[in-house]
């Protein structure tokens, strides 16, 4: 079986219908299915349908995750509000909970949400595109399963804790940091090893410290600890690995004692040997720009640094520098006249989904 391409709007439109077959109401199933396919159009593979069962189905169907959300403000005054999403569909509660960010930053210049009890919402950055097509400045971070190890340790105690960054430009791009405070993440191993490929090394250290690289059995060992995850700067402190490691920490507490959430080994998605709800905790930033300076001028301005930063001198043989969230604009409008691309263990998902949910309006590729 070869890679095969469908179009963004084919693909957002079965993940919507095997959401709404698993349950979820259609309004959130849209949501769910609106930040899989911005994640696959801006080239971020690792976090679109190719997560689709084996988070997201396959959590619903063991119980672990509810497909109905109940949206509950547990505390709110001004600019800030604490929101208990009662482990319903990550997506629909984080863009319900940056939405209101927007909203009170709109009012007060700024504003911001604490969430507990939620779970994987997709890509960060999706919440920060929310907030520059508001015209404002978006933040957002989430804490998650522990694999992570701390620096000079081998255990796997943070997660992957996403810290993004949004911000409006007068190009036809914002710029949108957005990136694990690990050196790599748990989704993209998992694309390798649909197709039995190894990581590159420095990724994923064992007990012993040494580096490791056979996706499949690496998988496993995180659940058993045998196997974590490098911080962002890599092993050590010779590469800065433990600036990685401070920001994943600075995520987690954000993440968790705002709102008194869970944090770190109580995420690990276990309780008394049975699969739980593994508990999230996400934090949502706005910033309203003209609250400190005219839209515009804003916009210019950081267009003006990026484009200065693009224009620099080059290192011998490299032909361009990018800046963030460029790559995945020419990422999007390349899928936008070819397709997503789905590997083969991305086919076989989506053909199972299909069939077990009864789907039989859709036609892939590959049958």
């Amino acid at each position: 079986m070869s890679e095969a391409r469908l179009k963004a709007e084919y693909l957002e439109e079965f993940m919507k219908d095997v959401f709404v077959g698993l349950g979820v109401p259609e309004p959130d199933a849209r949501v769910c299915a609106d930040v899989l396919i911005t994640s696959d159009k801006r080239g971020i593979d690792s976090h679109g349908i190719n997560r689709c069962k084996p988070i997201y189905y396959d959590r619903i169907r063991a119980g672990i995750l509810n497909p109905i959300t109940q949206f509950e403000i547990a505390r709110e005054t001004g600019a800030i509000a604490v929101v208990d999403g009662h482990n319903g569909m990550g997506h629909a509660i984080a863009r319900r909970s940056m939405q209101m960010a927007i909203d009170k930053a709109r009012e007060l210049g700024i504003g911001m949400v604490a969430v507990r009890n939620s779970t994987h919402f997709g890509i960060a950055g999706y919440y920060a595109l929310m907030a520059t097509e508001a015209g404002m400045t978006g933040i957002a971070g989430t804490n998650a399963r522990p694999y992570v190890a701390p620096t000079f340790g081998v255990e796997n105690m943070l997660g992957t804790n996403a810290l993004t960054f949004g911000m409006p430009t007068d190009e036809e791009f914002p710029f949108v940091f957005d990136c694990a405070t690990s050196v790599s993440q748990r989704g993209k191993i998992e694309y390798y090893a649909r197709d039995d490929k190894p990581i590159p090394a420095g990724w994923v250290i064992d007990r012993s410290g040494e580096t490791r690289t056979d996706s499949r059995r690496i998988l496993e060992d995180f659940l058993t600890g045998e196997a974590a995850l490098v911080p962002l700067g890599g092993i050590g402190e010779e590469t800065a690995g433990y600036k990685g490691y401070g920001y994943a920490t600075v995520v987690e507490i954000l993440s968790s004692a705002l709102q008194a959430g869970n944090f770190m080994k109580a995420l690990c998605g276990m309780r008394d040997g049975q699969k739980a709800p593994i508990e999230l905790g996400h934090f949502f930033i706005a910033v309203n720009i003209e609250a400190f300076v005219g839209l515009d001028s804003f916009r210019k301005t950081t267009g003006d640094i990026l484009r200065e930063l693009r224009a620099s001198r080059k290192a011998p043989g490299q032909a361009r520098i990018y800046t963030a969230g460029e790559k995945e604009h020419i990422a999007w409008l390349e899928r936008q006249k070819l397709g997503i691309p789905l590997p083969p263990g991305v086919q076989n998902d989506m053909s199972v989904m299909r069939e077990e949910l009864g789907l039989s309006g859709y036609t892939f590729p590959w049958d």
